[in-house]
């Protein structure tokens, strides 16, 4: 299992938004999509706003692997899962990072409702 290293973590955790973009069957990979991330307990983690439907989460569940952008990071990452009981930490920091901009907006990613839409990024090395 790769981990990332901790000067590209705190390089990619220290910015807002990330650029995400899945690979193609092909291998080529798709337009970014900017987002916002978390670091926890020294790995990344994205979630779908919008649920299951979106058509960001739908193609790197499908895919399973594509490539990160942020804080003069690029890295290819594979999509896995995160894991249940890493949920409570992952809200707790998404509300530090984010509760700036207000509840109505940082509620699209934390709580039980976005759970099962969360995915760790992991390095490929």
């Amino acid at each position: 299992m790769s981990t990332w290293n901790t000067t590209d973590l705190a390089a990619i955790d220290a910015v807002e938004e990330i650029g995400l973009a899945s690979r193609r069957q092909d291998g080529t990979l798709r337009p970014f999509v900017v987002m916002w991330m978390v670091a926890v307990d020294g790995e990344l983690y994205v979630r779908s706003a919008y649920g299951a439907d979106n058509p960001w989460y739908r193609r790197a569940v499908a895919s399973g692997e594509g490539r990160i952008r942020a804080g003069g990071v690029e890295a290819d990452v594979t999509f896995e899962t995160a894991a249940p009981d890493a949920a409570a930490a992952i809200d707790a920091r998404y509300h530090q990072k984010y509760d700036h901009y207000g509840q109505k907006i940082v509620g699209t990613v934390v709580g039980e409702h976005r759970y099962d839409v969360t995915l760790r990024l992991v390095p490929v090395r």
